[in-house]
């Protein structure tokens, strides 16, 4: 591939020094008109009548009249104003009507700073006359006022805030202070007013409410005390009606009264049992609670107590023995008549509990059935209490709210929601201008401006651009290198022809090149040891050689490694990836005649250039496959057609090798067809490998020409023809085709001797 000498395509950068030096040399052009433009500004900020500004700030929030609890609960339950009302204030204050009162106020229509247009110059009247300007005297003097007014005024919501703040500016001070102070106060007079007509209009309406309420309450209570009468539901005080608290009533008797029953049928089941038993009744609750019973038991005892005292005296037969045994057995007789009685009381008791038990169930049923009627009676009751109470409400509720407006009326009590902060001052500076910023920034401008101008012309010019890097020449015989060129010129077209003189063969031009290749590196080696040992104590020395060096010794050891390197080994894969790295070529697109075998050289290639040390890619847009059959990890991955149909993202496409520490973008998935409609991605899709990779190589396959030089972009591709067993007669057919597409260079990388015919090889030279 020939190149161009810098005279046409060297790149350029800028010289900093150059421009620095162009600067240096305008310095009193650009002194002049920075002190020229700086003097201007100063004479023009002076000249300037100055303008005052004065700032009133307003606080937005709910106010009322706390001259009672009501009112003061009721202040603080309002809401809190949103970011929409605040701005409606803001808007009210720039409202017209609010304008034309302060104006009023102020007597502003008066001021020639309000109203310019008052008495126009001669220029506006002649541009009137030729109706390039609109009259301003059609419009009303309210209208050019407020006009002024609003271009002078500024108002904001200050951030994250409720605060409002009023800015006005003008020529005199005292008025750039007195404007927004009355038009605080016009602002406080129309939100108190527009509250005094909202109470006003509030207990206007709810007068005939009231009285119309008033009427309806009462017509709604006389219904309910006629149905009451009418369905005799008495109340009872606690909300209940008459027939459901004698309910109530009645089942707590019933309840009462079946406990005693089953008491008192306890008692005389006990007291039987004991009498038929004939256990002493005394230990029963009758028994000892009986007065009689229990004034014969302490006779009987006394009786007791005197026959004990008198046997200790008197035998049994004795009268007086006799006869206090004869009272002992009457008071035990006595004891047990009145025991028996106790015990039939207690039946009579038991038999009084169930004939008091059946009453009260039988009212009980009759009270159920009565309460069953009142329940369904209660239902249009409680429809009507409903109703009353829901008018009595309503009507409580206006009443309160006309009590509340008819005081703040009376008492004229109606704050504004509004509360002013800080009232405006006059300013004792001039907002602007500003002398020193003006002119302060006005010679900074200048004198930047002025320097961007000398250097914009010193770039134009061409006097502060530089060669980006050394002039290339289009040829150089003495410098080394390991390509293989298909010249195709004339002498070769000519020898071909059978006229003309004749020249090497391609096979004798590479052993000529690799003869001077060997000659040149002892010189190479002499030169890196010479410059090392010019400077062997300077760690620098050493660095500025270290590339020189290892560059050398890196070319000999490879030489070392093949002892016996010939010019058939020239053209192998480990020559080529040697010279693709000395020459820093970075884009190569391959082109395999013999298919398979080609294909897999460009791969040991990629593999190879890795392996010399660097960074390699091969992108397969090959027809079979080939390349990422032997390097992917597995078939079917994202590839190059699915960049190139936007299927697949571009870190997708990009693979490990399975061999060694190259990178593979596979054919990919992606219809090829397809494919093609995005091949103008592809030179996108290479530039950005080329910027990762120290080689990026494409493979084409057994492909023409013509599919090959349409691949390259800007001529920084190096075409390699990769022909494992190459047949002379073939290569000066693809020679021929590539010098037609204007492609005279090409790279041979091979593995065996060129022959004539492809049946057998043999040496050439």
């Amino acid at each position: 591939m020939s190149r161009q000498p810098y005279a046409s395509h060297q790149d350029a950068d800028i010289d900093i020094a150059e421009l620095f030096r162009a600067i240096w040399a305008a310095k009193g052009r650009i002194a002049f008109a920075t002190l020229l433009v700086t003097g201007l500004a100063f004479a023009a900020a002076n000249v300037i009548k100055p303008t005052y500004r004065a700032e009133a700030t307003v606080l937005i929030e709910p106010r009322a009249p706390n001259y009672d609890a009501e009112n003061a609960k009721s202040a603080d339950s309002q809401p809190v104003l949103d970011e929409l009302n605040i701005a409606s204030q803001v808007q009210l204050f720039r409202s017209a009507d609010l304008i034309r009162q302060v104006a009023k106020d102020l007597k502003l229509y008066d001021l020639k700073e309000f109203d310019p247009d008052k008495d126009p110059s001669a220029l506006n009247t002649l541009m009137v006359f030729l109706h390039l300007k609109r009259d301003p005297l059609e419009i009303s003097p309210e209208d050019r006022v407020v006009k002024t007014f609003l271009d002078k005024l500024e108002v904001y919501q200050v951030a994250s805030s409720r605060v409002i703040g009023i800015q006005f500016s003008s020529k005199d001070p005292k008025l750039a202070a007195a404007i927004p102070n009355d038009m605080v106060k016009v602002y406080l007079a129309i939100q108190s007013g527009a509250k005094l007509d909202s109470n006003e209009e509030a207990a206007r309406w709810l007068e005939p409410e009231i009285a119309t309420l008033s009427q309806k309450v009462m017509a709604a209570e006389q219904k309910v005390a006629d149905y009451r009468k009418k369905t005799d539901l008495l109340p009872t005080g606690d909300g209940a009606v008459l027939a459901t608290r004698q309910l109530n009533d009645m089942a707590t008797a019933l309840a009462t009264a079946r406990t005693e029953r089953i008491a008192a049928e306890a008692k005389a089941q006990n007291a039987e049992a004991a009498i038929r038993s004939g256990r002493p009744t005394d230990d029963l609750d009758i028994v000892m609670g009986s007065p009689a019973i229990q004034q014969l038991k302490n006779s009987e005892a006394a009786v007791q107590a005197q026959i004990s005292d008198l046997s200790v005296t008197l035998l049994d037969g004795h009268p007086r023995i006799r006869a206090l045994k004869a009272q002992l057995a009457s008071l035990r007789s006595q004891i047990a008549s009145e025991s028996r009685k106790a015990v039939a009381s207690l039946e009579n008791d038991a038999a009084v509990a169930r004939m008091r038990e059946r009453d009260l169930d039988a009212q009980l049923k009759r009270l159920k059935a009565q309460s069953a009627e009142a329940g369904e009676q209660e239902v249009g009751l409680n429809a009507l209490q409903r109703d009353a109470a829901a008018q009595r409400q309503l009507l409580e509720t206006y009443l309160a709210r006309y009590r509340e407006a008819s005081s703040r009326l009376s008492s004229n009590a109606t704050p504004a929601d509004a509360r002013v902060i800080s009232r405006a001052v006059e300013p004792g500076q001039p907002f602007f201008p500003k002398i020193l910023p003006i002119t302060i920034v006005a010679a900074v401008a200048t004198l930047v401006l002025s320097m961007i101008i000398v250097m914009l012309s010193a770039l134009f010019s061409g006097r502060a651009l530089k060669p980006a890097g050394p002039l290339e020449p289009e040829t150089d015989p003495h410098k080394p290198t390991d390509r293989f060129e298909v010249k195709g010129d004339d002498d070769v077209g000519a020898a071909e022809m059978g006229a003309g003189p004749s020249t090497l063969s391609v096979y004798e031009r590479r052993r000529q090149q690799a003869a001077e290749m060997a000659e040149l590196e002892p010189q190479l080696d002499s030169k890196a040891a010479l410059t090392t040992d010019h400077e062997p104590d300077h760690d620098h020395a050493i660095l500025e050689n270290v590339d020189t060096r290892s560059e050398a010794s890196t070319e000999r050891q490879v030489e070392e490694d093949e002892p016996d390197l010939d010019a058939d080994q020239s053209f192998s894969v480990a020559s080529i990836a040697r010279y693709l790295r000395r020459n820093r070529i970075r884009r190569a697109l391959c082109l395999s005649p013999q298919g398979h075998d080609g294909s897999a050289m460009a791969v040991e290639l990629v593999r190879q250039r890795v392996k010399d040390g660097g960074s390699a890619i091969l992108v397969d847009m090959t027809g079979s496959a080939i390349p990422t059959g032997l390097m992917a990890v597995q078939p079917n991955l994202p590839g190059v057609t699915d960049l190139l149909t936007g299927d697949a993202a571009f870190g997708e496409a990009i693979h490990a090798d399975r061999g060694s520490l190259a990178h593979i973008m596979p054919q990919g998935r992606a219809d090829i067809r397809t494919a093609m409609h995005g091949l103008d991605r592809l030179a996108m899709v290479i530039d950005a490998l080329v910027e990762a990779y120290d080689l990026v190589l494409i493979e084409c396959g057994p492909t023409s020409p013509d599919n090959v030089v349409s691949l390259c972009r800007n001529g920084d591709e190096e075409i390699i023809l990769a022909a494992p067993k190459p047949v002379r007669r073939t290569l000066e057919q693809i020679m021929e085709a590539f010098k037609v597409l204007g492609h005279d260079d090409l790279v041979l990388m091979t593995q065996a001797p060129i022959s004539e015919d492809g049946a057998g090889h043999r040496d050439v030279a």
